[in-house]
């Protein structure tokens, strides 16, 4: 029913855990089955340097999600965002048509990471110049003071 690369992927997930921040995360679920996959990816200079994925669902799912982690690794975005549902099907082996859901899942969650990770994203906070304002004002306190 299932070929030995999908269910070498079952057995023997490939990238599974998940990427700290600043990682792009994203989760996806499908509705009618209720599978979910949640895919990061560590990106520098626009190339995927890293990913993992977590997810909870049917075989085919996490066979398909372990799968993608291979098919974008060292990829740019752009090549990524390329990639269909049909070649993640082909490169795994085959689907049973009952569970094509399970390439579609994961080509949404990597559509969603691309579109993450190509968003800016806001400076990291820096103090404000000059001291931090003490006393005096309404809703301003000096340290130490009532």
């Amino acid at each position: 029913m299932y070929s030995a690369t999908l269910l070498d992927h079952f057995h023997n997930p490939r990238n599974a855990g998940e990427l700290p921040s600043p990682a792009s995360t994203v989760e996806v679920t499908n509705p009618a089955c209720g599978d979910i996959l949640r895919l990061s990816i560590e990106t520098r200079e626009g190339r995927i340097r890293d990913v993992r994925f977590k997810a909870k669902g049917c075989v085919p799912s996490i066979a398909c999600a372990s799968l993608l982690t291979e098919l974008i690794q060292g990829k740019t975005l752009a090549e990524a965002a390329r990639l269909s549902s049909a070649e993640i099907e082909s490169a795994i082996g085959g689907l049973p048509s009952a569970s094509s859901h399970a390439a579609v899942l994961a080509l949404d969650a990597l559509q969603l990471a691309v579109k993450s990770a190509s968003e800016p994203r806001p400076a990291p906070h820096s103090p404000p110049c000059g001291p931090e304002p003490t006393g005096g004002g309404p809703g301003l306190r000096t340290p130490g003071r009532q």
